[in-house]
Formats: C-alpha cells, sequence, structure tokens
C-alpha cells in the first residue's frame, strides 16, 4: 500500500486532517508532517494575542501520523475497498517541552512497540523545523479494516 493511499484512507478530513506528508512506513513505524496554517480554527481561541497550538491538537497529529497511519498500513490486508478503516484510540501519554506557533511544520516519528490482537501501542515523538523535541510520549489504540 503506498503512502498517499494511507492518507485517502484517514478517517479525517479538514479542518480535522492533520496529515500532510508520509514520509516513510513499515512494519515498525511510521514518520510524516504537518504544516500548522496561520489561520487554522483553534488559534483563534488558544490564546487571545498570542496564538499556540493547543497541546490536544499536537497529541492529534502524533496519533493520526505516528498510530493510525502506522495502524492503517499494519491491518492492510483486512481493509475493504468498500469501507474506510475503523479507528479508535485507546490512551495516551505525552509530555510537553515546546511550543508550536502558526506556521510551524512539524515532523513526527514513531516506533512501534507491539501490535496484538488490532491493539497498537506505539512510541511517538515530534520535532519542530530545528529539529528540537517539542512533544513525546506513548498512544494506544483499537483498529479493524471495516
Amino acid at each position: 500500500m503506498n503512502k498517499q493511499r494511507i492518507i485517502e484512507l484517514l478517517p479525517y478530513q479538514p479542518p480535522f486532517l492533520f496529515v500532510e506528508e508520509l514520509s516513510s512506513v513499515s512494519e515498525n513505524g511510521a514518520e510524516g508532517f504537518y504544516t500548522f496554517q496561520e489561520d487554522e480554527f483553534f488559534y483563534e481561541g488558544h490564546f487571545k494575542g498570542n496564538p499556540m497550538t493547543p497541546g490536544v491538537i499536537l497529541t492529534e497529529v502524533m496519533a493520526q501520523i505516528g498510530v493510525v497511519c502506522l495502524g492503517i498500513y499494519l491491518i492492510k490486508d483486512q481493509i475493504s475497498k468498500e469501507e474506510t478503516p475503523k479507528i479508535a484510540l485507546t490512551s495516551h501519554e505525552v509530555d510537553f517541552f515546546l511550543p508550536v506557533l502558526p506556521g510551524e511544520k512539524v515532523r513526527v516519528v514513531s516506533e512501534k512497540m507491539y501490535f496484538r490482537f488490532n491493539k497498537l501501542k506505539c512510541k511517538v515523538q515530534m520535532y519542530n523545523e530545528q529539529d528540537e523535541l517539542v512533544c513525546r510520549g506513548t498512544i494506544s489504540g483499537m483498529l479493524t479494516g471495516g
């Protein structure tokens, strides 16, 4: 399955699609990018006069690239042509180190910890354009092929 097809199978659409590019995906992990546009819906209220990407959105970016894209790759043989895969995130623990501002591009790198009985758990890290660690953690989810 090619990288563009994985993005097409994601169960998200704008303004909640946070995968711009999937640069690599394998049995062991995934890597991808997202650029935060200055007019993203959440900047208007977070924070007044000092827009900053909310931590929940950073977590979502890490989940979409690091867990959901990887999960789609791992269950590619179970995915039917008629339905998109079903994903439910089950847990996450994330530590934040640096802010992400409007206009910044981030890179997400995930490493599969385990994949059993359609439950995927990954170590996920996010870096800014200066290759500084923005946040890292573990994220888990359940996947079905549809």
